[in-house]
């Protein structure tokens, strides 16, 4: 039987992700088998946890998962030792109004499994004001058990103290306190964390992490606070459908922002995955019956995507008798042309008519329910989407036929609709899961 926590925070930027990897690679150290899950649409974190666990993680989502897929994909947990689900944002923060089983928060995750919480609290400027904010967040929904605090960022020994007598105070048990430690800071860019697959001391640093944490946090007391678990029967899968039987699918730097459980998802029904690398100039395998984009990182190597002639070359042939989908990067990189922060003009494939820019940068961000218009891989005209979107770049122009009429979580239409020209599709957002 595994033992469950939820590592969360008041806020985001707090350090839950330095923590959990931490913990996850500690524990690890000491031979327990740990799992990790994120909650929430994020979707670079689950490669962190998998580089510190050597299992993969996924995404479970209260907005737009229903109990059955997250009771799927947790009970991959259940020959771990310990299973450990990052939060997003703060505790309870998420959408305004309801989505299948709950806001997003990361709260609804914790109450739904029954798994305690262990708070990260950054105490910079304040003192005794940190224990009012855990107790604040301790009391604000009965069904939400707190396990403790780890403090993270004191400024020095009587900083601690000060924080320390507070919470206990509150009846507040604290796991530990982390002084500064600048060697274990993750790098990041403009839509989070640099990602896992970047960083080529990606486990040295986790393994300095989990020293320094180890040396400063009572892992002892972290464990024995966790709630004992085992999974309960998933009544349905995945709830999604693979866009074809085998599909060519971009897989480098620029093209990486997929969701885990999606590829899962894919495999579990049949489907053979085949990936290329548009930054490599390779071109889509031919043998292939749909070709998809996942999002990423394209701003950051347009010029690469326009000077690689046999990728360009080769998705143009592919869609001439085949679908060919994008998620917000890869739409942008099917679309007419990019230009990137610079303001440096770049022609992309121009299956679609799309042009975008990151000249004029303004953020996109919130999870989306679309009903689509017209048909697009794997998905039927009149399918609702649940999916996710973030990003900074303006469109400049969307002329082709819209591929969905898309809502945002209190129901507003947005401008993004996604686009459909011949075989090509494309999307804003990250899709998620299909309401059934």
């Amino acid at each position: 039987m595994a033992a469950g926590l939820v590592i969360s925070a008041p806020a985001s930027g707090v350090g839950k992700t330095t923590l959990t990897l931490a913990l996850a690679r500690a524990w690890r150290h000491r031979g327990l088998n740990v799992q990790c899950f994120k909650s929430g649409p994020d979707y670079i974190d689950p490669a962190f946890h998998a580089a510190a666990t050597g299992r993969a993680s996924v995404n479970v989502d209260s907005w737009a998962m229903d109990r059955g897929t997250i009771a799927h994909l947790v009970s991959r947990g259940a020959d771990a030792d310990v299973v450990l689900a990052e939060g997003s944002m703060g505790l309870f923060d998420g959408v305004a109004a309801r989505g299948v089983t709950g806001t997003g928060a990361t709260a609804d995750i914790a109450e739904m499994l029954g798994w305690p919480v262990v708070l990260v609290i950054d105490p910079s400027g304040q003192a005794q004001t940190a224990a009012a904010i855990a107790a604040g967040l301790r009391d604000y929904r009965p069904g939400v058990r707190l396990a403790g605090v780890v403090l993270n960022r004191v400024a020095s020994p009587r900083h601690e103290d000060l924080v320390r007598r507070a919470l206990n105070d509150a009846g507040i048990a604290v796991f530990g306190a982390l002084p500064r430690h600048a060697e274990i800071s993750l790098p990041k860019r403009h839509l989070g964390l640099v990602q896992a697959e970047e960083q080529a001391e990606i486990g040295k640093l986790i393994d300095e992490a989990a020293r320094f944490v180890a040396e400063h946090v009572d892992l002892d007391a972290v464990l024995r606070s966790a709630a004992s678990w085992s999974p309960q029967a998933a009544s349905n899968g995945l709830n999604v459908t693979p866009p074809g039987q085998r599909i060519a699918l971009a897989r480098d730097a620029a093209f990486s922002f997929v969701y885990p459980h999606m590829l899962e998802a894919w495999r579990a029904a049949g489907a053979e995955i085949a990936t290329f690398s548009p930054l490599a100039d390779e071109g889509p395998d031919m043998s292939a019956d749909v070709c998809w984009l996942p999002g990423g990182y394209p701003e950051l190597h347009a010029g690469t995507i326009a000077a690689s002639a046999r990728f360009r070359s080769g998705l143009r042939a592919f869609a001439e008798t085949r679908p060919v989908h994008g998620e917000c990067g890869g739409y942008m990189v099917l679309g007419t042309a990019l230009t990137d922060a610079d303001g440096v003009r770049h022609e992309m494939t121009g299956l679609l008519g799309l042009e975008t820019s990151f000249a004029r940068r303004r953020m996109h961000l919130g999870y989306r329910l679309a009903a689509l218009a017209v048909p697009m891989p794997g998905h039927q005209a009149g399918a609702r989407l649940r999916g996710h979107e973030f990003h900074y770049s303006t469109i400049l122009a969307q002329p082709d036929t819209p591929l969905a009429v898309v809502h945002d979580a209190t129901g507003a239409v947005i401008a993004e609709t996604g686009s459909r020209r011949g075989h090509a599709t494309g999307t804003f957002f990250h899709l998620i899961a299909e309401d059934r």
